[in-house]
């Protein structure tokens, strides 16, 4: 099995910096992508950055320029730097990985999603 735990939420002024961490445990053979999304009260949940194994990223309009998404394949460790934060931003922001786990000797996939961590930017 797998488990995600995330931290970094909180309370920040607009124009404000956070930096979000997802790390993954467990029986984990190998991680492909990567990912944050966000969901705010009302709304859908929606990707903000995604970061595959070999480095590509992919950001939201929204959010980029703005935002770093990055990873530590040695900790199994996804971040999210973000600055400039603006009201919009305000979410519960969740983690996403996938990859593959070994189960006795073989392996198979995993689809995984945290806990979500809250972000509220207000003055």
């Amino acid at each position: 099995q797998v488990q995600l735990a995330e931290s970094g939420g909180g309370l920040v002024q607009p124009g404000g910096s956070l930096r979000l961490s997802c790390a993954a445990s467990g029986s984990i053979f190998s991680i492909n992508t990567m990912s944050w999304y966000r969901q705010a009260p009302g709304k859908q949940r929606e990707l903000v950055a995604a970061i595959t194994s070999g480095d590509s990223t992919n950001y939201a309009d929204s959010v980029k320029g703005r935002s770093t998404i990055s990873r530590d394949n040695a900790k199994n460790t996804v971040y999210l730097q973000m600055n400039d934060l603006k009201p919009e931003d305000t979410a519960v922001y969740y983690c996403n990985v996938d990859g593959r786990y070994t189960r006795g000797w073989s392996t198979a996939p995993f689809n995984f999603w945290g806990q979500g961590t809250q972000v509220n930017v207000s003055s």
